[in-house]
């Protein structure tokens, strides 16, 4: 069977068991602060877990997107150097909220695995919970006894806590699980030793291929375990696994999931899979890889330099490594693999064929940048060597590896892999205390830890009633403390809630809660967390019981739905004036101003600005009326034309918003009609990544605000050249006159240049059989930087060296000649370092650079580190 003949069988199975197929959600998580990514089936079904949603089905079935590079279930130093571990894979799983139990789940994947897919049955083996003294659990008998009339006993096998009990994260559902292994190994192999001496023992021919897990407790922040409301069953088998099983592959990167990718690669870089064991590795790597980023970016994911998209860009960096280490690939790749994928999953999942253009962009923009970081980082690190063999070292310090991967973004196993190849290592245990006190400093900035709910009173939680009222009679369900960076506060869930909670790009309500007593409360945010809707506040009111006043700051909501109005007619606009190729890629909506971000592979020209803003306001000016469809059947929203985002997960009813041919899926508030927003103005349009572009713009009182502070500042440009009203004549004049003047000073400085150049030339002295030429004087920064780039051609093999007191600042200049600089000698790393010892900082190139401090006693110490490190005498001494 093909790779998509077995997820249709597996779905068409699930489905003839009154199980209702759903999509995948993204692998981006959205309103959830303990995951970054999908990393299991269930993540979309975790307020259904929790009880904080009902159900819309009880029995559902789907192939999940999932990923796993952070957090407990991180397999990235594993894949490629084994047969079945991946970063992006799809996770089969069939659901049971508070319906079936134990006796189904087992019967059903034991039918469709033997019968279905033909599996021979003494290849399996289970496992079930053994229990475990400190959660006070005893052992799964009832999973046991099931299983009893499926297999052998001698085939069932006990676990611990590690293997058969299922957590997503230190807090959350949970439960035992059953798992189910597979023995592919050989007639040969079999006969020497049984399966289950090797089941969890992490043998590549006997793996774990379907977990059964039984939710059935919360797990809280102390450690607790409390029942669920309902007992549920999360299942979760691996289909690549599942592929390579029915594939009869040893590897689940010799299925027809990899395979593609992998001799796509192979032809790209000329090599013959499954001859270089080191260059197997690194395809396997890049194919799994290419297909974790494009899948992340297709999810509105961005490679950046922060949280989610920093792990992004780390995956893809990774395999650029790869590739560029043990494939020769030395110019980007990547993109030109990414139609294979295509091709081979754009059926499945449409939004890589959708985007196809966008994520090929994306993708050859981020290899192109690191190559040139890792040309730049091979060019430090060789800088390093020559200074440690000098030195009589062949370690290179901890320190500076961490300065290459931190500050440089070289990794560290290239540099340690380039080391070894020199008969050199780095300082290991170094670089791993830089590394504890980098996250020590990180996890400083931004710890939030949570106390456990506390629950009032039970009921519909976090009702929103805010599209219809700004102020409502609340009562508070839950509530826990926070502590977030050391500040302590408090988090807070009502019934029913006038307050919007941030999402989709809107920044959530600010208010209060007025207590029966008086007792006046601020609300500070309103944050979505799963599915309820959270409201922080600094202190909690006296008494929790009773019915408060809740009020939403109206100013606010009202310049919010201001601007979020604009970013829909924004949204509209650029599709009319640009093209339909546009879809948004990410937005902000603030009480100020709105930040859209959209697909589009050029500049926007400011005479498409001009022509977008005009539309804007055509249709503010023609007062269009607020159109909203609530609970609208999502295919109904389609047949209107409705707009999507692939980064959205949609159920089958969903809330739309129109004004006029505007018409989008949206969950946030909006203007009445459009002439509420007064005015529109793009303040500024920029790149975000390749083929992603924004622009940032204010409408409203935020308008308003603009352009009154630009009338004041054409006014104050008026009244200082004294121009009357034509200050454009008036700023050309300016130019003009200074135009003018900046000739007169070049021209100044070029005479003063050559003359000092030509008084200093007389002041050569030879060290070492160096040339020198050294300045103890203070000159301006321009005219030392013309003589250090005239020198630098008189003098190839030698050094300018300036040094003294500029204003109030300790100043030092160097230029070496270009022969100094082939020898390994870097002005930039010399001159940085001296900067410390001035208490000051600079930088330039390897052929000049400069530094100023405040330090102006510490002038001659500074000096005298230059010259040891040039490894000439000071000249003065």
């Amino acid at each position: 069977m093909t790779s998509i003949e077995i997820r249709k069988a597996f779905l068409d199975f699930f489905k003839s068991k009154q199980h209702q197929i759903v999509d995948s959600a993204p692998m981006i998580v959205k309103n959830d602060p303990t995951l970054m990514f999908t990393n299991a089936g269930m993540n979309q079904f975790k307020d259904i877990f929790l009880g904080n949603t009902p159900a819309e089905y009880k029995r559902v079935a789907d192939s999940q997107k999932c990923l796993r590079v952070s957090g407990k279930h991180n397999d990235l130093e594993e894949v490629g150097h084994d047969t079945y571990h991946h970063t992006m894979f799809e996770m089969l799983g069939n659901w049971s909220f508070g319906d079936y139990f134990k006796k189904e789940a087992i019967t059903w994947a034991w039918e469709f695995l033997t019968q279905v897919m033909k599996i021979d049955k003494n290849n399996l083996y289970v496992t079930v919970f053994g229990g475990d003294a400190a959660d006070k659990t005893g052992k799964d008998m009832e999973a046991y006894n099931y299983w009893k009339e499926f297999i052998a006993e001698d085939r069932i096998l006990f676990g611990n806590k590690k293997d058969n009990f299922w957590e997503m994260g230190e807090s959350g559902p949970c439960g035992p699980c059953s798992e189910i292994h597979v023995d592919i190994r050989s007639d040969q192999e079999k006969a020497k030793s049984s399966g289950k001496d090797w089941v969890n023992k992490d043998h590549p021919q006997v793996i774990e291929i379907w977990n059964l897990v039984f939710m059935q407790f919360n797990r809280m922040a102390n450690g607790q375990l409390v029942e669920l409301p309902n007992k549920h069953v999360d299942t979760g088998m691996g289909f690549e696994r599942l592929c390579m099983v029915l594939q009869g592959k040893q590897s689940n990167y010799d299925t027809d999931v990899f395979q593609p990718l992998i001799q796509a690669l192979a032809k790209l870089s000329h090599r013959v899979y499954g001859q270089d064991p080191k260059a197997d590795i690194a395809m396997r790597v890049i194919a799994d890889h290419l297909r974790a980023v494009s899948f992340s970016i297709a999810d509105g994911q961005l490679p950046s330099n922060n949280k989610a998209g920093y792990v992004i860009r780390r995956i893809l960096r990774r395999a650029v490594r790869y590739g560029y280490t043990f494939l020769d690939l030395k110019e980007a790749f990547m993109y030109r693999l990414f139609p294979v994928l295509v091709e081979q999953m754009g059926e499945q999942f449409k939004e890589l064929r959708a985007q196809q253009e966008l994520i090929g962009k994306v993708i050859e923009e981020e290899e192109n940048s690191f190559l040139h970081t890792l040309e730049n980082g091979i060019r430090l690190l060789s800088n390093l060597m020559d200074k440690a063999k000098e030195q009589g070292n062949t370690q290179i310090v901890g320190s500076d590896v961490f300065t290459l991967y931190d500050t440089y973004g070289f990794p560290f196993d290239l540099t340690d892999l380039i080391l070894r190849e020199h008969g050199m290592n780095a300082d290991i245990s170094g670089f791993e205390k830089e590394m504890i006190a980098q996250k020590a400093r990180s996890r400083n900035a931004a710890t939030i830890s949570s106390d456990d709910w506390v629950i009032l009173q039970k009921g519909n939680e976090s009702q929103f009633i805010g599209y219809d009222a700004l102020e409502a009679d609340v009562e508070i369900l839950r509530y826990r403390k926070v502590n977030t960076k050391g500040k302590i506060l408090y988090q807070l869930v009502f019934n029913q809630t006038p307050f919007y909670a941030e999402s989709g790009g809107q920044l959530g309500d600010k208010g209060f809660i007025v207590s029966e007593e008086g007792e006046k409360f601020s609300i500070l945010d309103t944050k979505k967390e799963n599915n309820l809707i959270v409201h922080w506040v600094s202190n909690l009111p006296s008494e929790l019981t009773g019915t408060f006043r809740a009020l939403v700051n109206i100013d606010m909501r009202s310049q919010l739905e201001s601007n979020h109005t604009a970013t829909h007619l924004l949204h509209h606009a650029l599709r009319a004036i640009l093209g339909p190729h546009v879809e948004q890629k990410g937005s902000l909506v603030n009480e100020f101003s709105l930040r859209f971000d959209f697909s589009h592979f050029q500049k926007v020209s400011d005479e498409q600005i001009r022509e977008i803003e005009l539309l804007v306001n055509q249709y503010i000016r023609r007062n269009i009326p607020l159109q909203e469809f609530r609970n609208l059947p999502i295919d109904q929203a389609r047949n209107m034309g409705a707009t999507a985002l692939f980064s959205e997960k949609y159920g089958d009813h969903v809330r739309v918003i129109k004004f006029s041919n505007s018409v989008e899926f949206c969950g946030g508030t909006h203007a009445s009609a459009t002439g509420n927003l007064g005015v529109f103005k793009i303040i500024n349009e920029s790149a975000v990544a390749a083929g992603i572009r924004r622009i940032e713009a204010v409408s409203g009182v935020g308008a308003e605000a603009y352009l009154t502070n630009a009338v004041d500042t054409l006014k104050e440009i008026r009244d200082i050249l004294k121009t009357g009203p034509n200050i454009l004549q008036g700023i050309k004049k300016m130019v003009g006159d200074y135009g003018n003047l900046k000739k007169e000073i070049d021209q100044h400085i070029k005479e003063r240049v050559e003359q000092l150049q030509e008084s200093l030339r007389k002041e050569k002295t030879t060290r070492n059989g160096i040339p020198i030429i050294h300045v103890y004087k203070g000159y301006p920064q321009e005219i030392v930087k013309n003589l250090a780039f005239a020198f630098r051609k008189e003098m190839p093999d030698g050094i300018f060296f300036v040094a003294g007191v500029v204003g109030e600042k300790a100043s030092i200049n160097l230029m070496l000649g270009d022969e100094l600089v082939k020898k390994g000698f870097n002005a930039s790393t010399i001159i940085k370092e001296a900067a410390k010892i001035i208490e000051g900082s600079g930088g330039g190139q390897a052929f000049y650079a400069s530094c100023s401090g405040s330090d102006l006693q510490k002038i001659k110490n500074a000096v005298q580190y230059i010259y040891e490190q040039l490894n000439i005498a000071d000249v003065n001494e």
